[in-house]
């Protein structure tokens, strides 16, 4: 094993910490405008959405070889897209953003969907910081061992 391969796990981990961060902090304004029926680009608010790459794609193109499994890569951020699907439409002739049909078109974010994203970046962030401890032991172990 080569000596810079040596952190290469963590700076993996240090990905997926990144990653997952910027999809709970999505998710959380996502929910946060579960309700805004205007938007700075008019109409209601549209859900966001992290795009998520690997490394180890991007680096080799796009084209991963058998002989690339000594190649270490990690979880990068190709960015943040708006979600295309419709506004659902509920029946509020009283709002003042409502049609002349009475109809109102709300933000195409699902409360449920949010918490399910939530939880599960919350538990992938765990994941990843519990394996940049297990590494930091690992770490101080091989330390005390050639301490003697």
């Amino acid at each position: 094993m080569k000596i810079g391969n040596v952190f290469a796990s963590a700076d993996i981990s240090a990905t997926g910490l990144r990653a997952e961060r910027m999809r709970m902090e999505v998710a959380a304004g996502n929910i946060a405008n579960a309700n805004a029926t205007r938007s700075p680009d008019g109409g209601p608010y549209r859900r966001q959405q992290v795009v998520f790459e690997t490394q180890l794609q991007s680096a080799l193109g796009g084209i991963v070889s058998q002989g690339s499994q000594n190649q270490l890569g990690g979880v990068g951020i190709v960015g943040i897209e708006s979600d295309r699907s419709p506004f659902p439409k509920v029946y509020n002739p009283g709002h003042p953003d409502a049609d002349a049909d009475g109809f109102l078109q709300m933000p195409n974010v699902a409360l449920p969907m949010e918490m399910v994203d939530l939880m599960t970046a919350s538990r992938s962030y765990e994941a990843n910081l519990k394996s940049l401890e297990v590494f930091r032991r690992m770490a101080e172990q091989t330390l005390e061992l050639m301490r003697g």
